[in-house]
């Protein structure tokens, strides 16, 4: 629940962050996406975009700029199944694929993006590009290595 989950205190050696998403759905349409951080969150500069393929064909793409796209649906209701992959490409930037499933129809969201912080990153949140919709089913959790 909330509008954000943040999970704060991941190590320094942390090479491979992964952010799974099992049901999770919100209360409005706003899209969900990840945001990095050192120290504090960085909330602009990032580039990249997610598509939504159902039936074999792209049906909706949608730029990020605050954040590393989860869904690009912006339906409410829509369950996300998967994962989000981070990893550095060289000091402190940070690349992101997205490999989501839409539980409650034929339809998956795929993408990229990235962001160059201003230090280590120690911290990754969860929220929707309005900031204001909230986290209403499902449950998100982190792996690092």
């Amino acid at each position: 629940s909330g509008t954000s989950i943040d999970f704060t205190g991941i190590p320094s050696w942390a090479k491979r962050i992964t952010v799974m998403f099992s049901g999770v759905s919100t209360s409005g349409t706003s899209n969900p996406m990840i945001q990095l951080g050192s120290t504090t969150f960085t909330t602009s500069g990032y580039l990249g975009n997610v598509n939504v393929v159902q039936n074999a064909v792209a049906t909706i793409a949608i730029a990020f700029t605050t954040g590393i796209g989860v869904n690009a649906s912006g339906n409410s209701g829509t369950t996300l199944y998967g994962q989000v992959i981070l990893t550095p490409v060289s000091g402190n930037v940070w690349v992101g694929t997205t490999n989501i499933s839409h539980g409650n129809t034929v339809a998956t969201a795929q993408g990229t993006g990235g962001i160059s912080l201003s230090g280590t990153l120690d911290r990754v949140r969860i929220t929707t590009v309005n900031g204001t919709d909230t986290f209403d089913a499902g449950s998100i959790n982190i792996l690092y290595e």
